[in-house]
C-alpha cells in the first residue's frame, strides 16, 4: 500500500526520533515536532495505519513506537536525506588514516580501527584482491643458518611474508639464484593461474635443486592463496557492547567477527556496490538484531576490498552514507598510491 505524503512525514520523524533517542515515539511528541497542523489522534491513526502495514512496531506495552526493519528500509530507499561532508568532516576522515606507514596491510588495519572510532561501531575492512592482481615481485631475507623470510608483492599493493626453514645452508649466493629463478617464472603472473600443478610444473625445472628449494615453492604458492583469499581486519568489536540493544546477541557476534570464512560470506567482492541490510534482511542469524553497511573501494578503477560496519538497527544512515563512502574512497586512493609509489 502506497503511503500518504503525511504518512511518509511522520514514518520519517519516528525513525529519526527513534535513531536519536533510542526511545519508542508517540504521537504527543510527533505533534509538536511535525510541521504539519493535525491533531494527536490523527497521529495516532497514521500511526495505527503505519503499524498495521508492518513499518512500526510496538515494543512491550509502551503507548509509542519503533520502526521495523520494513520502516527502516523505506526510509533509507526514499525518505532519507544525506547531506554532503563539509570541508572539517572531509578533514577529520583524513587525519585517521595511518599515512605515515605505507604497507597497505597496516592501512586496512589502521582504516577499520578509525571507521570504529569515528563511527561508534565495529568497522571492517578487507583486502580481497582484484579479479587480475598479479605478483609484482617476491623478495628474500636471509634470517638465519637455516631460515628464509618469503615476500611477495602484488600487484594490488598487499604484502604477505612467510618463514620458510630450510635442510641447508643458506648463502646469498643461493638466495640470488633462486630470487632470479622464482621472479622469471612467477612475476607478472596472474595470483589465480598459481596453483599447486603449475609450482610443481616449476619446481620441476629446478633439476637437481628441485629437492632443496621445494619448501621455498611451497610457501611462496601459500602466500599467493593468502593474496587471493584476502584478509579481514576488525576494528571496535567491543564497540558492540556499547549499544544495549545488541547485549543479548554479543557473544555470537564475536564468534561471527572471529571467522574468516563468516566474513567472506558477508563482506565479497561480488556483492553490490553499495549495501544497507537492517535487521531481518539479514540471513545471517547473528546479524538480525543489528544493522550492515557495506561498500567498497577502488584500486586502479575496480573493487579491490570492502570497507564496512556493523552496529545497532538505529543507525543514523543519513550521516552514516556519506561518511562511509568518503572513507571508502580515500582508502582506496592511499593504497593506490602506496602501490605506484612501491
Amino acid at each position: 500500500m502506497k503511503l500518504s505524503p503525511r504518512q511518509k512525514k511522520i514514518l520519517s520523524a519516528i525513525v529519526e526520533t527513534y535513531i536519536r533517542t533510542g526511545e519508542p515515539v508517540g504521537s504527543k511528541l510527533l505533534s509538536q515536532q511535525l510541521d504539519i497542523k493535525v491533531s494527536p489522534a490523527t497521529i495516532r491513526s497514521d500511526m495505527a495505519s503505519l503499524f498495521e502495514m508492518g513499518y512500526l512496531e510496538q515494543p512491550h506495552t509502551s503507548a509509542g513506537r519503533v520502526p521495523s526493519h520494513l520502516g527502516y528500509r523505506e526510509y533509507i530507499d526514499s525518505l532519507m536525506i544525506c547531506q554532503p561532508l563539509s570541508r572539517q568532516e572531509r578533514d577529520e576522515i583524513d587525519s585517521l588514516f595511518n599515512v605515515k606507514n605505507p604497507d597497505p596491510d597496516q592501512l586496512l588495519e589502521d582504516a577499520a580501527d578509525a571507521l570504529a572510532e569515528y563511527t561508534g561501531c565495529t568497522g571492517v575492512t578487507s583486502s580481497i584482491s582484484i579479479r587480475d592482481v598479479r605478483v609484482k615481485r617476491i623478495e628474500f631475507i636471509i634470517a638465519g643458518q637455516n631460515t628464509v623470510v618469503v615476500l611477495l608483492i602484488a600487484t594490488n599493493g598487499v604484502i604477505k611474508n612467510k618463514v620458510i626453514r630450510v635442510d641447508f645452508n643458506v648463502t646469498p649466493e643461493l638466495i640470488e639464484f633462486f630470487s632470479k629463478f622464482a621472479n622469471s617464472r612467477l612475476a607478472g603472473r596472474s595470483i589465480e593461474d598459481i596453483t599447486a600443478t603449475y609450482i610443481s610444473s616449476v619446481s620441476i625445472t629446478l633439476g637437481e635443486y628441485s629437492r632443496i628449494f621445494t619448501p621455498m615453492l611451497v610457501g611462496i604458492f601459500e602466500l599467493c592463496k593468502m593474496v587471493s583469499d584476502g584478509k579481514y581486519y576488525i576494528g571496535g568489536g567491543a564497540k558492540l557492547l556499547e549499544h544495549a540493544e545488541l547485549g543479548r546477541m554479543a557473544r555470537e557476534l564475536f564468534l561471527l567477527l572471529d571467522s574468516q570464512e563468516q566474513l567472506h560470506r558477508i563482506f565479497n567482492r561480488d556483492a553490490d556496490e553499495f549495501k544497507i541490510l537492517v535487521g531481518k534482511e539479514n540471513s545471517i542469524m547473528e546479524l538480525v538484531g543489528s544493522s550492515l553497511v557495506v561498500t567498497h573501494y577502488q584500486i586502479a578503477g575496480e573493487k579491490a576490498g570492502t570497507v564496512g560496519l556493523i552496529g545497532p538497527a538505529r543507525l543514523d544512515y543519513a550521516k552514516v552514507i556519506p561518511h562511509l563512502e568518503y572513507f571508502a574512497d580515500t582508502l582506496g586512493k592511499l593504497l593506490s598510491e602506496t602501490l605506484e609509489a612501491d
